[in-house]
This record gives structure tokens, C-alpha cells and sequence, in this order.
């Protein structure tokens, strides 16, 4: 029996399941947003939490905590200078699940792990209304001069298009002499 056995297994050996964390992490650092199924985010919250927690402390033994998940420097200046300080003032619960439904292929459960305060959310503006478009006015172009300009004839001809060259059977050789491997055609039956 399992008694206080915590955490999934996933199908995949510990070290496995460590390196799939940190690649789904680091796409979630980068991209505030990410995909998967709802196992993996159920599993992944939790460290992702506490990245977070760890970069609004700030200390140097928590940038280097947060080094051993998130492999990429550029993306650890992001957890401490961009993500952890819109977190301040929360204690905690950094991250939504939002169930997507089963997958098309094998009816996997979906969900879309992302932040609560997402930047990129906050900053895209809202869509306006299309518009007819109104025909534009044609300007005239100016002319150019004759002694740059080509003939008009030479600019209008297109090139013709290379011919294409038929491409012709491989032939059927028997090896067996050299030690490869046959090709051979299939009989016909009569």
C-alpha cells in the first residue's frame, strides 16, 4: 500500500520526471502561460510555487535554489526582476489550472497551467471594431528617367520556367556478389 506516498509518478523514472519539470518550468517562466496535461500541472504547480515564493525573498542562496530548476540565467533575472515582485502582496497561490477537456489523440485530460497576474494578459489591448475599409486614393508614381529606365519590353517579359526533367527508374541490380543487399522485383502472376 501507498500510505503517505506523495506525488506521481508519471510513468518515468525520478531523474526523468526532474528534467520534465524543469523543461515544463522553464516554458512557464518564459511564456507565463503554458499546455499540458492536467497530471503534469497538478504536479508541477507546487514547484513552480515555490520558485516564485523563493524569488520574492531575493537572497543569493535563493537565486541559486532557483538555478537548480530553472537552468537558464536570463530566465531566473526574470523570476526576481519581473514575476515575483506582481506577487508581493499575495501569500502565496501564484498559479491557475484551467481544464482544457480530453486531448483529440488518446483522451488525455487538458489544462492550461498560467499565472494569476499575467503581463502579457494585462497588456494587450482590447481588439477594436473592424471598420469598412474605404477605397484609397492612387497616388500617381513618379516617372522615372530615361537614361536609368530599361526598356518597357525587356521589364514585362517574365523568364521562362526551367523544364523539368524527367526522372528515370532506378535499376534493379542483383549484388550478390559483393555482399549487399538485394533488390529485387516482384514476380507477376500470370
Amino acid at each position: 500500500m501507498r500510505h503517505a506516498v506523495k506525488g506521481r509518478k508519471l510513468g518515468r523514472t525520478s531523474s526523468h520526471r526532474e528534467a520534465l519539470f524543469r523543461n515544463q518550468l522553464q516554458s512557464l517562466v518564459e511564456k507565463e502561460k503554458i499546455i499540458t496535461t492536467l497530471p503534469k500541472a497538478k504536479e508541477l504547480r507546487p514547484i513552480a510555487e515555490r520558485v516564485i515564493t523563493r524569488g520574492k525573498h531575493g537572497t543569493l542562496h535563493d537565486r541559486r535554489w532557483v538555478l537548480r530548476w530553472v537552468l537558464k540565467r536570463d530566465l531566473v533575472k526574470k523570476v526576481f526582476d519581473d514575476i515575483a515582485p506582481r506577487f508581493t502582496e499575495r501569500p502565496g497561490g501564484y498559479l491557475r489550472i484551467v481544464k482544457l477537456g480530453p486531448r483529440q489523440g488518446d483522451g488525455a485530460e487538458m489544462a492550461v497551467l498560467e499565472l494569476v497576474e499575467r503581463e502579457a494578459a494585462a497588456a494587450a489591448p482590447e481588439p477594436e471594431p473592424k471598420k469598412a475599409k474605404e477605397p484609397k486614393a492612387k497616388e500617381p508614381k513618379p516617372k522615372k528617367e530615361a537614361k536609368d529606365s530599361k526598356p518597357k519590353a525587356a521589364e514585362a517579359k517574365p523568364k521562362p520556367a526551367p523544364k523539368r526533367e524527367k526522372k528515370e527508374a532506378p535499376k534493379k541490380v542483383s549484388t550478390k556478389k559483393e555482399g549487399r543487399a538485394q533488390v529485387s522485383t516482384p514476380k507477376k502472376s500470370v
